[in-house]
């Protein structure tokens, strides 16, 4: 007798096979037409967190979307952008380490829990991949009344795409969620040789950078 739990998804679900297509693209081995719809389910709701973002659409910059070269778009890290470039990309800045897929995973749904980090995105729409990436990280402090303190890290553009003023338009994609979840000011560090790019974008010489930096398995992240 035919096994009927096991069915094909309905040729009317137009949503369901695109975000199935979707996934597909980095799990190729699911066998589409053998899941069972309350895996398809399971999977569906997989996909849409992967394609959400880590922040909405409103702290996009309008006036950064529309100054990008065409076919460049601006936006929020989704998980699905380990398949698309994001790790390579911040190769350009530094050492990022060999990160399996469920890390990357891990690291994202940490991220989207705590209230404060936002990872964005340039992505070159011909090829669907990440040409940019910077990140703001919201601090909380007492003095100023409670106030709020943006931390612009890892502006990174690939090699085969600078001159495009995509790193002017990552800071100022920044700085326009800083100043929209409340920011009293935006800081960041830079190389003595990036200092002149940074006054173009608005930001001034305030003090000296000092680090400590830790070596050993104990003072890894967790």
């Amino acid at each position: 007798p035919q096994d009927r739990s096991i069915r094909p998804l309905p040729n009317h679900s137009t949503q369901s096979r695109s975000l199935l297509r979707r996934l597909r693209g980095s799990h190729s081995s699911i066998p589409t037409e053998k899941l069972q719809y309350r895996d398809c389910n399971r999977i569906l709701v997989a996909v849409a967190m992967a394609e959400a973002g880590l922040f909405t659409d409103d702290l996009v910059s309008p006036t950064v979307a529309a100054a990008l070269p065409e076919g460049y778009i601006v936006r929020a890290l989704r998980q699905s952008d380990y398949n698309t470039g994001f790790l390579d990309c911040l190769r350009v800045l530094t050492t990022v380490g060999e990160i399996s897929e469920a890390q990357f995973a891990e690291r994202y749904h940490w991220l989207s829990r705590s209230d404060g980090y936002f990872v964005l995105v340039v992505e070159d729409t011909s090829t669907k991949t990440i040409v940019g990436t910077g990140a703001l990280i919201v601090e909380r402090k007492f003095i100023h009344n409670l106030g709020l303190v943006g931390h612009i890290e890892d502006i990174a553009v690939a090699k085969d795409q600078q001159g495009k003023k995509l790193g002017l338009r990552i800071i100022q994609a920044l700085d326009f969620i800083a100043a929209k979840v409340g920011c009293y000011k935006s800081i960041l560090d830079c190389s003595e040789a990036n200092e002149g790019f940074y006054v173009k974008c608005g930001f001034r010489r305030a003090g000296l950078e000092m680090a400590h930096y830790y070596e050993g398995d104990k003072s890894k992240a967790q």
